[in-house]
């Protein structure tokens, strides 16, 4: 036995693990100047002068890793040198000195969708080889979210690339306001709202419950987007979001679910979009404005019937028939509020529209998943515990935290961070031996970690590999 108690075991298991972290680092390296090499060697010497060599660094989650890569001169089309460049960051894809990794980028973005941000810096540090801080963490987080942005932008509505078609598109909104700091405070006040929808095109079951007996659903193709800006500027990125993942010219028809503010009504375009009221907000309504529970139950018979003229006539009337002024604000403020959304009292599913065939593999289920994906996508990470925002930075996390609710974070990161190595060095790497060779390196007696090169510090993995076999632990 090497050990004799967990505490050793847990020192051992991490010196195993920074030496495994250094063994990466040092063939990153290699293959990083190796390439810079192949680089130089395969330059047009007329257009790239050699200028030396320059250091950099590269944070990944092995730790840092510094490297030398070749500086040029480039030459211009009038023949005159103009800038300094590096073809090896050219290759990479790359701009500046030193930089993250693409998948230690998605590591800190992953930890800062889950918690504050020392949080993910201490998670982070903790389960890699790279000790990063608080703020670094947020510049990453900020990066990203800028890029995801730029990515939103540049999406073409009409391009039908690889795209999901569906007759009928369920899209809900909803808003939270959340806290602001320093210049986004003096600016726009205490607080402000931040608009987030969402858009889906069915529904599948994830089986009954043995407990409640209920049948729980889960969104099928789910997309979101959140930000801070206007109601126009919400609305054209929400349609791209939209875009990007569905062919647009292929919906049919659209169900609208929102609480009826007034930037929500600006995504009715067309005859095609049907709004209906939320549920979760009607029913609050009528119960936080209708104290008497007979009226409430009326109320609601009225809305199912479907009679919403009579409805509004009868509110009104309630409203005059009371003496306390304080029932009458109540039923006054409850009365503007339906007849503002007199049109999307019935919902959707009672409004007699002739509805496209869900497909097989899914259904049509009613709208009302708002709330939840206010509180899931958004209200869990940003609101509570004093967080304050800036415009930016919270508008930046929040398209994070939108594409990892929809399961498209890692995909869009990758896109976003990847670098493209040469094609051999995702290439399977075949070894040739003689037969006394193999012999030799695969027979019983054989130990491949006595052939692996040590560093003089590290006497105890010394001690540790001249064993017969780690079996023997």
């Amino acid at each position: 036995m090497i050990t004799e108690n967990a505490g050793d075991f847990n020192r051992l298991e991490k010196e195993i693990y920074k030496f495994c972290c250094k063994i990466g680092c040092e063939l990153l390296k290699t293959a990083l100047e190796t390439w810079d090499s192949e680089l130089a060697q395969s330059r047009d010497r007329q257009i790239y002068r050699h200028k030396g060599k320059r250091k950099t660094v590269v944070k990944t989650v092995m730790g840092e890793v510094e490297y030398e890569r070749n500086m040029y001169k480039h030459r211009s089309e009038t023949g005159e040198y103009e800038k300094y460049v590096y073809l090896l960051d050219i290759a990479m894809g790359k701009t500046g000195n030193g930089f993250y990794s693409g998948l230690l980028s998605e590591q800190i973005v992953q930890a800062s969708c889950e918690g504050a941000y020392r949080s993910a810096a201490r998670s982070v540090s903790e389960l890699t080889g790279q000790n990063i801080s608080h703020t670094a963490a947020w510049r990453v987080v900020q990066e990203l979210g800028k890029r995801v942005e730029i990515d939103e932008r540049s999406v073409k509505r009409h391009e039908t690339t690889k795209k999901l078609e569906a007759k009928l598109l369920f899209e809900e909104q909803d808003g939270i306001w959340l806290n602001l700091q320093g210049k986004s405070r003096k600016e726009h006040g205490k607080s402000k709202e931040m608009k987030l929808g969402i858009a889906y095109d069915g529904c599948i079951s994830l089986g009954t419950s043995k407990k409640t007996g209920k049948t729980r659903y889960k969104l099928t193709n789910k997309v979101a987007c959140a930000s801070f800006e206007s109601a126009e500027k919400f609305v054209k990125r929400k349609e791209a979001v939209i875009a990007k993942t569905y062919n647009t010219d292929e919906i049919e028809m659209r169900f609208l679910n929102g609480d009826g503010a007034a930037w929500i009504k600006q995504s009715i375009s067309d005859e095609t979009v049907h709004f209906q009221l939320d549920p979760f907000h009607r029913n609050k309504a009528i119960r936080s404005y209708v104290i008497n529970p007979e009226v409430q139950e009326q109320i609601t018979e009225l809305l199912y019937e479907k009679k919403i003229d009579t409805l509004l006539d009868y509110i009104e009337a309630m409203k005059n028939s009371v003496e306390d002024e304080r029932e009458q604000e109540n039923y006054g403020t409850l009365l503007t509020y339906f007849r503002n959304n007199k049109d999307g009292l019935i919902p959707c599913h009672r409004q007699g529209h002739n509805v496209p065939k869900a497909p097989k593999d899914k259904e049509y289920r009613r709208l009302g998943a708002m709330e939840s994906n206010i509180f899931t996508i958004l209200g869990n990470r940003m609101k509570g515990r004093r967080a304050c925002w800036s415009i930016d930075g919270g508008g930046n996390l929040a398209r994070l935290l939108c594409l990892k609710f929809t399961n498209k974070l890692s995909d869009t990161l990758s896109n976003l961070t990847s670098l493209v190595l040469p094609h051999r060095y995702a290439e399977e790497i075949e070894i040739k031996m003689s037969a006394k060779q193999v012999a030799l390196r695969e027979g019983k007696g054989y130990n491949g970690f006595k052939q692996m090169t040590i560093p003089s510090e590290m006497k105890w993995l010394k001690d540790m590999v001249s064993m017969k076999s780690l079996l023997d632990f």
